[in-house]
C-alpha cells in the first residue's frame, strides 16, 4: 500500500509539472512552450559513423542545465510553461546512423505528443547534421514536429552560422537566428535571442512575423576562412546586429556560412531575415547577401598555413614559445574521425623530437582504446609500448608505434572517459579512449601538462578557440589531410549545385534577390 501510495503522489506531481498554470487573481495564464533538438556537424567526407550514444541526450528538466539563461531564478524561467522534451549536442563527426537518427527523432516526437498542447517551440539545433540514406535531416526534423504540435504553435529555431538552411527547414520554422562570431563565442547569447524571441511573440500576440525572406549564396567556405576575429568575415558580421536588432518591422536576420565538409545540395551560404515589414524584410536580406557576395574573393585563412613538413621547421627554429600547430585535416570540432594519424606519424620520425631532452612538444590527440588498456596496465611511470590511431580513417597512414612512459592516468571525461600521456622522446602524446578536442587550458593541466611552457603543441583543430588562441605565442594552420581537409578541392564532391565559389571562381554574378518563405502551414 506505501509503495502504491508514492506512486500516485509521484504521478500527481508530474502531472502538475505539465499542467497549465492557473492564477487566482484572473491574470493570463504563462504561455507553454517546448524545448527541443538535435545538433552535430557531420562530414560526409569522413569514414566514421555517429552512433545515438555520442549525442549525450538531455530529458526532461535537466536539459535547463545547458541553458544558463533557464535556470530557477532566471527571469525568463519564469515567463512561461517550459516543456523540455530531448536535447542532444554531439561532439562533430561522421555521419549519423539512421537508427540514431530515427530513435532521437521518434523519442522527441513520443515526448511532444505526451506533453501538448504548445504555444511554442524552442528548437535548438545545430543546422549540419548528416544522416546515412538522408537528405536534409533538419528539414525532415521539424517536418514531423509540425506532424505533431500542428501549425499554429510558434517555432523558433537557434542554428549555428556554420549550419544549412534549406528552403523546407525555412517554411516550416517562424523564427529563425544564428550565431553572429566564429569562435562561437555568441552561442548562449545567440539561443537567448531565440528564446526571447519567441516569448515576444506570443505575449504580444503578433504570432508569426508576416515575412520570411531566404537568399541562397553560392558560397562553400570553410569556417577557417570565415572567422570573425579578421577581415572580411569582422566587418561582414557587424552588419548584421544594426539590421536585425535595431529596425523597427525587423524580428531577426542572420547569414549562415553553411557546412563545406557534406555533400548536400543544402550546402551553401544563405542569408534569412524575418519580420512584418515586407520592405525592410525583403531590403535587409538583400543587403547582408550582396555583402557578402562582394567580399568572397576577400575571404584567407585565420592563420598563416603551410605543409606540415614546412610548419615543423618553422616551429623548431621559432623563438616565440608556445608555437601552436594547428593539424587541421582531422580536426574533431568540424567532424573528422579524430584518428588520423599521418600527422603524429611524421613528428615522431624527425631526429630533433626523438630524444628526451629534445624540443618539448605536446600532441592533442590520438584515441585508441587499445594502448589505453595497456598504459592503465602498465600505469604512471611504467613502459608501454604498442599502435594508436587509425582504427576508424586508416586512408593516409596506419595505425602510430608508440613506445614510451606513462606520465598521467585520467578517467572522467565526458567525451575521452580515460586519457593516458604517453612521451615517446620529447614527445607527450595524450592518447584517449574515445576521441576529444583540446581547447581549452584545463584539458591539458588536469593531465599535468603546461602548454604555456611547451615549445610546441599540437592540436587537432582548426581556427583556434579563445583560450589556446589567447595562450599561443605564435600559430600556423597546417593543411594536413583527413575527413574535414581545408584544401577543399580535394575533396570529392558530386551532389553540391553549381556553380559554386570557390570551385566557379569565374561565375557569373548569381540572382540575389530575396525569395519570400511560406509562412509554416501555408
Amino acid at each position: 500500500m506505501k509503495q502504491l501510495f508514492f506512486v500516485a503522489v509521484w504521478l500527481l506531481v508530474a502531472q502538475a509539472a505539465f499542467a497549465q498554470p492557473t492564477n487566482n487573481t484572473g491574470a493570463p495564464k504563462l504561455p507553454r512552450i517546448a524545448i527541443a533538438g538535435l545538433g552535430i556537424e557531420s562530414s560526409t567526407f569522413s569514414p566514421a559513423v555517429t552512433h545515438e550514444e555520442a549525442f549525450h541526450a538531455r530529458y526532461g528538466g535537466e536539459i535547463y542545465n545547458a541553458y544558463p539563461f533557464m535556470m530557477p531564478i532566471s527571469p525568463l524561467r519564469k515567463q512561461a510553461v517550459w516543456v523540455p522534451t530531448i536535447v542532444g549536442k554531439s561532439l562533430p563527426g561522421g555521419a549519423v546512423t539512421r537508427e540514431a537518427y530515427e530513435s532521437l527523432v521518434s523519442k522527441t516526437l513520443d515526448s511532444l505528443k505526451k506533453y501538448g498542447p504548445y504555444d511554442g517551440l524552442y528548437f535548438d539545433i545545430h543546422g549540419a547534421m548528416s544522416v546515412k540514406g538522408l537528405d536534409d535531416p533538419e528539414g525532415d526534423f521539424i517536418t514531423r514536429i509540425r506532424k505533431v504540435i500542428g501549425y499554429k504553435t510558434l517555432i523558433s529555431t537557434s542554428m549555428d552560422l556554420h549550419g544549412n538552411v534549406s528552403w523546407r527547414l525555412a517554411q516550416n520554422t517562424d523564427l529563425m537566428t544564428c550565431y553572429r562570431m566564429a569562435p562561437h563565442e555568441d552561442a548562449m547569447q545567440t539561443k537567448e535571442r531565440a528564446v526571447v524571441n519567441l516569448l515576444e511573440r506570443i505575449k504580444s500576440g503578433k504570432g508569426k512575423p508576416a515575412y520570411k525572406a531566404w537568399i541562397p549564396i553560392p558560397i562553400l567556405l570553410p569556417g577557417e576562412k570565415t572567422s570573425t576575429r579578421i577581415e572580411p568575415g569582422k566587418s561582414l558580421y557587424q552588419q548584421v546586429a544594426p539590421l536585425a536588432d535595431h529596425q523597427t518591422g525587423i524580428v531577426d536576420a542572420a547569414i549562415w556560412i553553411g557546412y563545406a565538409w557534406a555533400d548536400e545540395p543544402r550546402n551553401h551560404a544563405v542569408v534569412m531575415s524575418v519580420g512584418d515589414d515586407k520592405t525592410k524584410v525583403i531590403q535587409t536580406a538583400e543587403k547582408l547577401a550582396q555583402a557578402f557576395w562582394k567580399v568572397r574573393n576577400q575571404f584567407d585563412f585565420v592563420a598563416p598555413t603551410g605543409k606540415l613538413e614546412d610548419v615543423l621547421a618553422k616551429a623548431l627554429v621559432s623563438q616565440k614559445h608556445p608555437f601552436f600547430i594547428s593539424d587541421t585535416g582531422d580536426n574533431p570540432t568540424a567532424g573528422g574521425a579524430g584518428d588520423v594519424t599521418w600527422t603524429l606519424t611524421q613528428i615522431l620520425k624527425r631526429p630533433e623530437f626523438q630524444r628526451a631532452d629534445g624540443p618539448s612538444l605536446i600532441y592533442a590527440s590520438i584515441p585508441d582504446p587499445e594502448l589505453v588498456k595497456k598504459a592503465m596496465a602498465a600505469g604512471i611511470g611504467g613502459q608501454v609500448e604498442g599502435v594508436a590511431g587509425a582504427r576508424v580513417d586508416a586512408r593516409f597512414a596506419p595505425p602510430v608505434p608508440l613506445k614510451g612512459t606513462v606520465e598521467a592516468i585520467v578517467k572522467g571525461d565526458i567525451n575521452a572517459e580515460v586519457e593516458v600521456v604517453v612521451k615517446v622522446g620529447s614527445v607527450h602524446v595524450i592518447v584517449t579512449q574515445k576521441r576529444k578536442p583540446y581547447h581549452k587550458e584545463i584539458d591539458f593541466t588536469r593531465l599535468g601538462l603546461n602548454p604555456r611552457q611547451s615549445d610546441i603543441v599540437v592540436v587537432k583543430i582548426g581556427y583556434l578557440e579563445p583560450e589556446l588562441y589567447a595562450m599561443q605565442a605564435d600559430w600556423i594552420m597546417a593543411l594536413t589531410p583527413g575527413g574535414v581537409d581545408q584544401d577543399l578541392a580535394r575533396l570529392p564532391y558530386k551532389r553540391i549545385k553549381r556553380p559554386m565559389f570557390p570551385f566557379d571562381a569565374a561565375m557569373k554574378t548569381p540572382d540575389l534577390s530575396a525569395k519570400l518563405v511560406p509562412l509554416s502551414g501555408e
